[in-house]
């Protein structure tokens, strides 16, 4: 007995107090808040995203430079007025548009079992591309609608729950701003809380909140008549008149009446601070929303609702459109349709649920037609595709040319092959065969023999023919040549032409005339005349006279004539 107990008490720990913060710090730690930006590429995230984390926007402002993440995601420390204590961690996740590629991500980084209580929805909305307001809402919303179901399991019915009832007590307990002293007792205010409206709160099942935020507000009072889709408006966007005033009201009305069935609130936003720095507010005052009461209090026992770290001290505007604060729980349908005569809550409430539900209302029109009639799309269209062009094959085109060709003889280039005797009439430029058919190489060759025979050149010393035969070759040449020839010298050669100059010969596809040579001889005539040219290029004087070319040789084999034209002994 005496060795089980202790003889000594137990020593304390060396550092309570630390345990004791530590164990206090643990209990209050920074609570984690998320806003989901959703909206189609350059609808101004980016400067909303900085304008809530509160970080300069310098690099931001680099539209066509800036690069977009499949999920773009920042975070900053939410800090007291005094700048002292932290808060709160805000993060921002940023979606580039509504692709499935990309919103697939978002359960990933944001399961809703655990990210529903603490996660607020900012849907970005462009002021330059009104006309795609309801496309994208219904979008936007019904992707929320389903990223709140989850798997559908137990747990997420709970705190699905939860959150509608803290967005509804959240409606039912707004109070707008005022500068009146707050009343001493606040149980007869938690004790009677009205129900919502007509239209109010139809929507959103998962009571997750949900802010509208409409960018570049500042150009719907642009007044310079600026090409459609450059200021956003176009023709709208034309001065202050009645048309633009009724279109731009219409606008708010239909956007104010789809927020009021989600519970969600609406903003005009512009670059100017002060506007971005009231939806940050806002935004952190429904992060931020205490729990509903519990239920089954009445009377006396009720308490007073918990007090929102982050309140809200901005009174709603509607006149001024470039800054418009619809906060949620102050709207109402009869809010709506004091804004502009003619405008019909309850119709445009059913319209929506025609697009929710089509199946339901078939061949009925739906939000999207309605808007589309009352603000026309005035963007810039793509321009259409050319047609189709189908190329013929190569071989198809080839036999509709060849087909064509060969029913006109002019057009087919073989036919002056086929008939030579047609290129008589033909024109000058025409490539062909030459009028006649004894212009061959065995022709030609036979000719230029006969040559060589008369001049006596281009035999070999045992084969040079006698003076008998080159006087008879010549003979048969001056026998050929006409009157209206030049008559051929020694040689043949054209006692007419000058010295040093070939002489011009015929145009080889004239046809001959009838008592004239043939063409065979004004070829032969031609190649004649250009040995002889060569010949007297070489410095041969040739025969000196008729007599001595003809007379006959000594028969000596190596007898020759001289330049004189005298007989010399070889050596």
């Amino acid at each position: 007995m005496e060795n089980s107990r202790s003889s000594t008490p137990e020593a304390p720990p060396q550092d309570l107090w630390s345990s004791i913060l530590d164990s206090v710090s643990s209990s209050r730690s920074t609570p984690s808040k998320q806003i989901l930006l959703l909206g189609q590429p350059s609808t101004g995230k980016s400067t909303l995203a900085a304008a809530l984390l509160q970080k300069p926007i310098a690099d931001e402002q680099k539209e066509d430079q800036r690069v977009d993440f499949a999920l773009g995601y920042d975070f900053a420390d939410v800090r007291d007025e005094a700048d002292e204590d932290t808060l709160a961690r805000l993060s921002v996740y940023t979606v580039p548009s509504a692709s499935p590629a990309y919103t697939a991500l978002l359960p990933h980084f944001l399961p809703p079992r655990t990210a529903i209580p603490h996660t607020l929805v900012m849907i970005v909305l462009d002021w330059t591309k009104p006309w795609t307001f309801v496309e994208e809402l219904q979008a936007w919303l019904q992707w929320v609608e389903i990223w709140a179901r989850g798997d559908g399991a137990r747990e997420l019915e709970i705190v699905r729950e939860e959150s509608r009832e803290r967005l509804q007590a959240l409606l039912q307990h707004y109070a707008e701003p005022t500068s009146d002293p707050l009343p001493t007792s606040n149980s007869t205010l938690s004790s009677t809380l009205l129900p919502l409206g007509p239209g109010s709160f139809t929507h959103n099942s998962a009571g997750i909140p949900i802010i509208v935020a409409c960018t570049k507000a500042d150009l719907i009072d642009e007044g310079n008549d600026m090409a459609a889709g450059a200021s956003g408006m176009g023709s709208m966007v034309k001065g202050k008149g009645g048309d633009w005033e009724e279109r731009t009201d219409g606008v708010m009305q239909v956007l104010r009446t789809v927020c009021l069935k989600y519970g969600a609130s609406l903003f005009y936003t512009t670059p100017i601070p002060a506007t971005l720095q009231v939806l940050r507010q806002h935004a952190l005052h429904l992060l931020f929303a205490p729990p509903a009461p519990a239920p089954g209090m009445t009377g006396n026992e009720a308490p007073a609702p918990v007090r929102n770290i982050f309140p809200f001290q901005h009174k709603p505007n509607t006149l001024d459109r470039d800054r418009v604060v619809v906060p949620a729980g102050w709207d109402s349908w009869g809010k709506i349709t004091v804004m502009r005569d003619g405008f019909d809550a309850k119709m445009w409430g059913e319209a929506w649920e025609k697009d929710l539900e089509p199946d339901n209302f078939p061949g009925e029109a739906g939000a999207k037609k309605l808007f589309a009639a009352f603000v026309p799309d005035q963007g810039v269209k793509p321009q259409p595709l050319p047609p189709f062009n189908s190329p013929t094959p190569e071989q198809a085109f080839l036999a509709k040319n060849y087909d064509e060709n060969a029913k006109k003889p002019d057009r087919d280039p073989r036919g002056a092959f086929r008939n030579p005797a047609d290129l008589a009439g033909a024109s000058a430029g025409i490539v062909g065969p030459m009028g006649s058919s004894s212009f061959n190489l065995p022709t030609v060759e036979r000719a230029l023999s006969e040559m060589e025979v008369g001049i006596g050149g281009g035999a070999s010393a045992g084969s040079q023919p006698t003076g008998e035969a080159a006087a008879a070759a010549r003979n048969r040449l001056a026998a050929r040549t006409t009157s209206g020839a030049a008559r051929p010298g020694p040689l043949g050669a054209s006692t007419n032409a000058p010295v040093g100059r070939p002489p011009v010969s015929p145009a080889l596809n004239t046809p001959s005339p009838v008592n004239g040579p043939s063409q065979h001889e004004v070829l032969q005539n031609f190649f004649q005349s250009l040995l002889n040219t060569r010949d007297r290029g070489g410095g041969a004087a040739g025969p000196s006279s008729g007599a001595n070319a003809g007379a006959p040789s000594t028969g000596s084999p190596t007898g020759k004539v001289n330049g004189n034209g005298e007989e010399g002994q070889g050596s």
